[in-house]
């Protein structure tokens, strides 16, 4: 058998087979939903993205024969590690065929990446943060993901453990039904609330789209920070976000809660595109953009991937106001579900009002890591 060959990517050629190379890893797997094409060019855009403002990052692939076996992303983000305190390398984008001398080629080749840098830890998968789609699923395979959400054939599980990663945290994700759980005291609790009228609510609109971004930006970085894994939204990050969400979301889903004229919670969902995404092969043209116009009324749920509200009101009840109203307006819509995700496995507070509303723990996700030898600064 040939040896395996690590090589960087340094030309369109291999960008083009880095981007490619997952449709082989799942060639005739019903539950993998392909990426778009230009989302992923996008997002590797080392000199476009506001991700590499703060971030580097090299891509590299794993030959073997000369055929393509995997890939592998080595990225530095220097706004976790200023935010934590830490010398950590993230890999991520990592796909493989089930060879585990590849599979050890590319960790040790992200692994040294790092290392070169002075960082003593290499943690993953990240894609390319953790504000993007991260982990591996470790429980749930029984179906599509839900839109920025992770999937990857089973064997990976076994790849990390042969690689010598462990785990480093695990991720949950809830699914919530149409029925309404709250207890008798809890409904009266929030009918007391509401009449108060110390909060008000309001959806997005798209004229303000990026005066909003800015505020989300603001409360999850304030809410947010002791949070494990947590990374800050930079300005430029939210504002670029806030064009997709100009062409994707459902501003109705967006929504804010108010407090004497101070925005000091949000909520905020997509539509699960997966559902439209899985039949389109990662292209929007020249057909893909039709069936996604048509698929898209047919979605049957919703994805709540921010949801918050800033810390001197995280024990006011605001939380459950907020979740009321943002039901609500997911059932208006026609909606039959919403996955809320991802919560870290230790967040007891968060996992307990998920379950307190009937959300269901369902699938399970896991972030890996090891120690490296670290090199020079």
């Amino acid at each position: 058998m040939d040896a395996i060959e690590i090589r960087k990517v340094l030309t369109k050629r291999d960008l083009k087979e880095f981007i490619r190379f997952p449709w082989r890893v799942y060639r005739g797997d019903p539950n993998w939903v392909p990426p778009l094409l230009l989302d992923v060019k996008d997002r590797l855009d080392r000199r476009r993205h506001p991700f590499f403002e703060h971030a580097e990052a090299e891509y590299f692939l794993a030959l073997r024969g000369g055929e393509v076996v995997g890939r592998i992303a080595a990225i530095l983000d220097r706004n976790h590690n200023l935010a934590h305190q830490e010398k950590t390398a993230f890999f991520g984008l990592y796909e493989c065929l089930d060879d585990l001398e590849a599979a050890r080629a590319l960790i040790d080749t992200a692994a040294a990446w790092g290392a070169e840098r002075g960082m003593d830890t290499l943690r993953g998968p990240v894609n390319l943060s953790m504000n993007d789609e991260c982990a591996f699923l470790v429980e749930g395979f029984d179906a599509p993901p839900v839109v920025m959400m992770s999937y990857n054939p089973r064997y990976y599980l076994d790849h990390m453990d042969s690689c010598g990663l462990v785990k480093a945290k695990d991720l949950y994700a809830f699914l919530k039904g149409r029925e309404r759980i709250l207890s008798p005291k809890a409904e009266e609790f929030l009918e007391r609330l509401r009449a108060s009228k110390q909060f008000t609510f309001r959806t997005v609109a798209k004229a303000r789209l990026q005066e909003d971004a800015l505020n989300i930006a603001a409360i999850y970085n304030a809410g947010w920070q002791k949070n494990w894994g947590f990374v800050p939204w930079t300005d430029s990050e939210m504002k670029h976000m806030a064009k997709t969400l100009a062409q994707l979301a459902d501003l109705d889903l967006v929504f804010f809660a108010e407090h004497a004229g101070r925005t000091v919670g949000f909520a905020c969902a997509l539509p699960d595109f997966n559902q439209v995404f899985i039949k389109m092969n990662g292209r929007l043209l020249p057909f893909g953009i039709l069936k996604f116009l048509a698929g898209r009324r047919k979605i049957t749920g919703v994805r709540a991937i921010v949801f918050g509200v800033v810390p001197e009101f995280m024990h006011t009840g605001l939380a459950y106001l907020l979740y009321d109203e943002f039901e609500k307006a997911i059932i208006r819509k026609g909606y039959h579900w919403c996955e809320l995700s991802w919560q870290l496995e230790d967040n007891q507070a968060i996992n307990h009002f998920a379950a307190s509303i009937g959300a269901k723990l369902y699938r399970k996700y896991r972030i890996y890591e090891k120690r490296t030898a670290s090199g020079g600064a």
